[in-house]
């Protein structure tokens, strides 16, 4: 049974930062390529970065870069996303994804991710 478990979440104020993880298990995670996810009320799950099987290619959503990083460790089946210089509008629930790997390259897109997810944590930053 595939299981993605999402942690670290919470209450931070504007300019805090946070680092979320996600442990993987029942899936070769070296198999997979793997992004982190995020839906606010209200508002449709957007992608907010990916990272391919080897960890060599990396994506981010226009609106996070420069502020969040993505890593995985695939001996740990871990992956992680350290967000900086957190904003109000970063909050939302959070979650992590895999899905068959794409070659060298990843998707920030939710749809090319039909199978495996977490259940989220919840990101709440304060103004």
């Amino acid at each position: 049974q595939v299981q993605m478990v999402e942690s670290g979440g919470g209450l931070v104020q504007a300019g805090g930062s946070l680092r979320l993880s996600c442990i993987v298990s029942g899936l070769a995670f070296e198999d997979y390529a793997a992004g982190w996810f995020r839906q606010a009320p209200e508002k449709e799950r957007e992608g907010v970065s990916c990272i391919s099987w080897s960890g060599a290619s990396t994506d981010y959503v226009e609106s996070v870069k420069g502020r969040f990083t993505i890593s995985r460790d695939n001996d740990k089946y871990t992956l992680d996303l350290q967000m900086n210089s957190l904003k109000p509008e970063d909050t939302a629930m959070y979650y992590c994804a895999a899905t068959p790997s794409w070659g060298s390259d990843c998707s920030v897109d939710p749809s090319d991710y039909d199978e495996y997810w977490g259940q989220g944590t919840q990101v709440t930053v304060s103004s």
